[in-house]
């Protein structure tokens, strides 16, 4: 792409801040690490950093609690992913990416806990709920998804996207697509696009990305589907949806965990639900993730309640209880906040 001083390259569309540049730039031995139970905005941006890391001379170690899901197999070097750092490595630089805050990476922390405490942290993340937690923290609640602050970031410290035989606009595509929702979601801006376009550019697959990632569903994924949809339950004349997936439905479908992936995003296609609520049962936990309508409630509001965070669109929290009490906390304050909205025109 040609640029001129009347019209700037589109990542200086993002203005990086220069002591993440200089951080990056000055590491020679790189951790970089997502959040457990990841997805390909985590996986993708941790990727993506530490190939660029690769690219300006450093060693890197890109890091995972939990295994890639198999979902994410046909995007380039996902294989890369330990779920420890390397032993025998001292690291210099530890990026933490897409996490809105540092427990999320897992029982990598607890279990490494010695390297996190005296190596310094450069922590990025589009979550607005992150309140800073690295050495140096670049947090832009305004970005779609991290891969899309990576996009700008890689651009910016002279690698260029299609690096590493293309993984790099590979991983960060599938990112952006992810927490997009396929470009459909609320949260794309000018900005989203134009840095998708760099990655088409650089030779990123997006039609391949979208259709693997959003239409492209194993059978034993697709049966889990539609036990969780024939669980749908509403309150509120349809304002509150929610649904249930049960550990034993797993053994059912004959499906990992990695399978419910999508779920919520599927009941959030209700054409009534203001507030959508999937509950997950672990053991005498439950996992909860929401989605809420444009204008609406606030998810970090309903989730935050709990502990939780995220996006005010969808975020996601752990309820300390089992699944019928998790079910009446969380219902109980999802009607509080939906009873302060404004009555849906007739």
């Amino acid at each position: 792409m040609t640029s001129s001083a009347a019209e700037p390259r589109s990542w200086e569309a993002l203005d990086v801040p220069a002591e993440v540049l200089d951080r990056f730039k000055g590491a020679r031995r790189v951790l970089t690490v997502c959040h457990e139970n990841p997805e390909s905005d985590a996986l993708g941006s941790a990727l993506a950093f530490a190939l660029a890391a690769e690219e300006l001379g450093a060693r890197a170690t890109p890091v995972c609690a939990d295994p890639v899901p198999e979902m994410y197999d046909f995007l380039p070097q996902m294989d890369r992913f330990g779920q420890q750092p390397e032993p025998g490595v001292e690291y210099d630089l530890i990026i933490v990416s897409d996490c809105g805050e540092l427990e999320r990476i897992g029982r990598i922390l607890p279990e490494n806990a010695e390297l996190f405490g005296r190596v310094p942290i450069l922590n990025i993340d589009h979550h607005k709920s992150n309140a800073g937690f690295g050495a140096v923290d670049w947090i832009d609640p305004a970005a779609a998804a991290t891969c899309e602050m990576g996009t700008y970031l890689v651009q910016a410290l002279g690698v260029p996207l299609s690096a590493a035989d293309g993984a790099v606009a590979a991983s960060l595509m599938a990112g952006i697509v992810i927490d997009t929702g396929n470009f459909q979601h609320s949260n794309t801006t000018q900005r989203t696009l134009r840095a998708a376009a760099d990655l088409v550019e650089a030779g990123a697959p997006l039609s391949e990305t979208a259709r693997r990632l959003y239409r492209t569903k194993p059978n034993a994924q697709l049966k889990l589907f539609g036990l969780v949809l024939a669980r749908l339950e509403t309150a509120l004349e349809g304002r509150l949806v929610w649904s249930s997936l049960l550990v034993d439905d797993l053994a059912a479908a004959d499906a990992p965990p990695s399978y419910s992936e999508g779920l919520v995003d599927l009941l959030s296609q209700s054409a009534s639900g203001d507030v959508v609520v999937l509950f997950k049962e672990v053991g005498a936990e439950t996992r909860i993730s929401v989605r809420t309508r444009d204008g609406g409630v606030d998810a970090t509001v309903l989730t935050g309640h709990f502990g939780g965070g995220g996006h005010a669109r969808a975020s996601g929290a752990t309820v300390a209880a089992p699944l019928a009490e998790a079910q009446r906390l969380v219902r109980a304050e999802a009607e509080r906040l939906i009873a302060q909205l404004p009555r849906p025109a007739e």
